[in-house]
């Protein structure tokens, strides 16, 4: 049937990577889940969890508070996400995983409307809560890419994800601060003589707000996307229950990254630089607190952020496009090197604003390439075991990261020094990327493919 689309705009979209309905479904998950990102992981909760949950607490040691809760989710998700994406790949449930954890997320995101002053117990739980949701949800949405996406589509399409979700951050944080720094105009308590719970009102509505957005555009996803199918077959061993199959594959497939020596070397290196990155991302709020930055500057700060991030986040798949996924992710670290030196000097809110708007330039691309040139280098009817290693790599960078971060930020008691140690993640995560050997990777897993296709028993 001819497409009713104008011939300009499938132009676009085709160059943007969402040309087809079920490309645009999977990037909108992007989109969806962003105001947990931006709100929650980011902007707007790090703020209030150490200036209203953490009251009467010293702003260092709710900074610590903060790492660990950080650190608890990220560890929970990591040991769940191998055994629970093998076990997607034998019984064909990517989606229904992804709609329990993103449940998680939603759930514990809208009962951190009940937070109050010095509820730090409460707000530590919801946000492990919220991190294990969200995070384990992005196991199941990411092992979708290289089944809705074709190999020279992943990089354009992955990188698009990445601006929805900068697009869709951007607006509701956008919405978010307004009602946060003038609640007036919505019809929200203001002025003099408010009680705390008056006075906290408008940003713990923004964050009831994260879980309505997330639920409302998750819909495309799961209305478009299909449910991949099982490759092998569910008879394959009889007798055995699909939990029991999943634990055995998943040591077969530890012991088969042997076999892909270099999807394994990115996931080492990935494991490293994203742990600088995930560290940046989640204590930059915690960091402009600390340098006295008012709350207001420091959500405008994030938003402009969400903002630059868009164009920026195409522009890193055109150049992928043109010198490779490898490369592209070369000029994002070298500049995330930049960052954590130019971060150790700054001292005033301008300072802050441009620190900030470097990671949003480089930020989405980056991670989006990485997790596109991965996609490229594993089988697609192992999609969800290799995206579960991807996922306890990902955690794993982000459990090292902030307790790195919160243990050189108690013993120097400040986030200067924790922000130029970061620097090395950078540095040892590029030396180790430097060694992957794309094509080779690529040659591997198209090989399996060809042998699965072909009714061919391979190992593992």
């Amino acid at each position: 049937m001819p497409s009713t689309v104008p011939a300009e705009r499938r132009g676009m979209l085709t160059a943007l990577g969402l040309h087809r309905p079920e490309l645009r479904a999977w990037a909108m998950y992007d989109w969806a889940n962003s105001g947990m990102i931006t709100v929650i992981t980011t902007a707007v909760f790090p703020i209030y969890y150490v200036q209203v949950a953490g009251a009467g607490v010293p702003a260092a040691e709710a900074g610590v508070r903060y790492s660990i809760a950080t650190t608890i989710g990220l560890a929970i998700i990591a040991v769940l996400a191998p055994i629970l994406g093998t076990l997607a790949d034998y019984i064909a449930i990517k989606k229904r995983m992804l709609a329990t954890f993103m449940g998680i997320g939603v759930t514990a995101t809208a009962l951190m409307f009940l937070i109050q002053r010095g509820d730090l117990m409460l707000a530590s739980i919801l946000f492990i809560l919220a991190n294990i949701g969200v995070n384990g949800s992005f196991v199941f949405y990411e092992s979708l890419l290289p089944h809705v996406a074709r190999e020279d589509e992943m990089d354009r399409v992955s990188t698009a994800a990445y601006a929805m979700g900068y697009i869709g951050g951007g607006l509701l944080l956008a919405l978010n601060l307004a009602w946060i720094l003038k609640p007036g105009l919505f019809g929200l308590p203001s002025g003099e003589g408010l009680s705390s719970a008056q006075a906290t009102l408008p940003t713990r509505l923004a964050f009831l707000s994260v879980a309505v957005w997330w639920v409302l555009f998750s819909i495309p996803l799961f209305r478009r996307v299909p449910e991949p199918p099982v490759t092998r077959e569910s008879d394959e061993r009889p007798g055995q229950s699909p939990v029991g199959v999943a634990f055995q594959r998943l040591g077969e497939t530890f012991r088969a990254l042997r076999g892909y020596r270099q999807a394994f070397l990115m996931l080492v290196a990935f494991l490293i630089y994203n742990d600088g990155i995930g560290t940046i991302i989640r204590m930059a709020t915690i960091f402009g607190t600390e340098l006295g930055i008012g709350r207001g500057m420091l959500i405008g700060t994030i938003m402009i952020v969400q903002f630059v991030g868009i164009p920026f986040a195409f522009l890193f798949g055109t150049i992928a496009g043109r010198i490779g996924a490898k490369r592209s992710i070369f000029i994002g670290l070298a500049a995330y090197v930049g960052i954590s030196i130019y971060g150790y000097f700054i001292t005033t809110a301008t300072q802050f604003l441009i620190l900030a708007l470097f990671v949003g330039m480089v930020q989405g691309g980056t991670q989006a390439l990485s997790r596109s040139l991965f996609a490229s280098m594993i089988p697609r009817h192992r999609s969800g075991e290799f995206f579960g290693f991807w996922g306890v790599f990902e955690k794993f960078a982000g459990i090292f990261g902030p307790l790195i971060f919160g243990l050189v930020l108690s013993l120097a008691g400040s986030s200067r020094t924790a922000i130029l140690a970061i620097a090395s993640f950078f540095l040892i995560g590029g030396y180790l990327l430097s060694r992957v050997d794309v094509e080779e990777g690529q040659r591997v897993a198209r090989a399996e493919e060809a042998a699965v296709a072909g009714g061919v028993i391979v190992p593992g």
